[in-house]
C-alpha cells in the first residue's frame, strides 16, 4: 500500500493498542471521545492527505454515537469494529485486533 491510511480512534490507549499489532505506518487521529463542529474541521484538515480513512470506535453507546457522527462527516470511511464482548478497542486482545486489521488489508506484526 503506497497511499496514506488513517484510522480515527477515540483515545490514545486505542491508538497504542493498535500500534502494538500494526506493521505498517498509519496516521492515527484521536477524537478523545468528543465531537463538535470545530473538531470536525480539525479532523478534516488532518485527514486531507489520507487516501483511505477508517473509523475504529468502541462498541459502547458513546462509541456508536461518535461513529455515526464521523460517518456523516466522512461517508467514504470504512468501518472497523471490535466485538461487543470486549466493548472497547483498548480492551480487545491483540490477536483479535490483528484479525480485524488483516480483514481490512492492513499488515500486522507476525504476518507472513
Amino acid at each position: 500500500m503506497d497511499g496514506i491510511r488513517a484510522i480515527i480512534v477515540e483515545g490514545k490507549t486505542d491508538r497504542e493498542q493498535l500500534q502494538k499489532v500494526l506493521a505498517e505506518p498509519v496516521l492515527f487521529v484521536c477524537t478523545y471521545g468528543t465531537y463538535s463542529e470545530e473538531k470536525a474541521l480539525q479532523l478534516a484538515e488532518r485527514l486531507a492527505e489520507a487516501d483511505e480513512i477508517y473509523i475504529f470506535t468502541d462498541e459502547d453507546e458513546s462509541g456508536r454515537k461518535l461513529r455515526a457522527q464521523l460517518q456523516e462527516e466522512f461517508p467514504e470511511a470504512s468501518h472497523l469494529r471490535t466485538q461487543s464482548i470486549y466493548g472497547q478497542v483498548a480492551h480487545t486482545p491483540l490477536e483479535v485486533l490483528a484479525e480485524i486489521l488483516v480483514r481490512a488489508d492492513f499488515q500486522v506484526r507476525g504476518e507472513k
